[in-house]
């Protein structure tokens, strides 16, 4: 019998008590018609009441097994979906002449130090005496290509810097990324409850701007060192441009004093 049936006998029985009929002691049963239709007033009350149990119990059954279906996991998930990747990498090199360890220590940890300039070939200072003695063109071509020199330093440092903070905290980055992976392919009901799963999602995507954040930065220091060498293009370009003009004019001069001093040797040019 199922639960429709039994929800139906037992108002049937309620109702068929509430309206029953007194009898008399001694005598046949006393119709009342009031009392009877009553009862079948009752009666039919307990029908809609039982077909609003009904749609009720239909769908809450809907709600339970479409919540067992929300529910299920999809087996054998780690199989599956489970992929490896190529693990993060520092960077290495010789150390023949004792100049390189700080520079490797810098693009791994991010703490550049001295072991860029150790690296490198020092940037000297001009004599204040040879400055002085040059003209005003030179002076400003020895202060650009100097600062052409100080500024690519600058955006080269701090490349050093961006990259080493990134491969210094790679390994626990990785760490995490493996927690999460472990969590969304683990069976277990208490990791995949609505709110854990949202939980995963919001973890997943916190990694995911840090990761875009990580990216900008590299993007930022690889255009720094891209306009600095820009920079020392145009001043090849401009160096080339100025010297062809210094050139021209020098050119137009030296021409007009010998064609000056050839005039005048001729007219004064005399047989003996």
């Amino acid at each position: 019998m199922n639960v429709r049936k039994k929800i139906s006998i037992a108002l049937l029985v309620v109702g068929l008590s509430a309206g029953a009929t007194s009898a008399q002691f001694g005598g046949g049963i006393v119709y009342d018609p009031t009392n009877y239709h009553n009862a079948l007033l009752r009666y039919y009350q307990l029908q809609q009441h039982l077909a609003q149990l009904v749609k009720t119990y239909d769908k809450v059954l809907a709600q339970y097994n479409l919540a067992v279906q929300m529910a299920r996991n999809i087996q054998h998930m780690e199989a599956r979906y489970r992929a490896l990747f190529s693990q993060w990498r520092n960077g290495a090199a010789l150390n023949t002449f004792g100049n390189t360890g700080g520079w490797i220590t810098g693009v791994n940890t991010g703490a550049v130090g001295g072991g860029y300039q150790l690296a490198t070939t020092p940037l000297l200072p001009y004599n204040p005496d040879h400055l002085s003695g040059m003209d005003a063109t030179e002076l400003s071509r020895v202060r650009s290509q100097y600062a052409s020199v100080q500024l690519q330093d600058g955006a080269n440092l701090t490349a050093m810097a961006t990259l080493g903070s990134i491969r210094g905290n790679a390994l626990a980055l990785e760490m995490q990324m493996g927690n999460l992976e472990n969590d969304s392919f683990s069976p277990d009901s208490n990791l995949n409850s609505e709110v854990s799963v949202l939980n995963k999602i919001n973890a997943a995507n916190v990694l995911t701007l840090r990761s875009i954040q990580d990216s900008n930065k590299l993007l930022a220091s690889l255009l720094e060192q891209q306009v600095v060498a820009s920079k020392q293009q145009r001043e090849m370009t401009t160096n080339a441009i100025d010297t062809d003009i210094t050139r021209q004019a020098t050119q137009a001069g030296n021409l007009n004093q010998l064609t000056g001093t050839l005039t005048n040797s001729l007219q004064n040019f005399r047989i003996p």
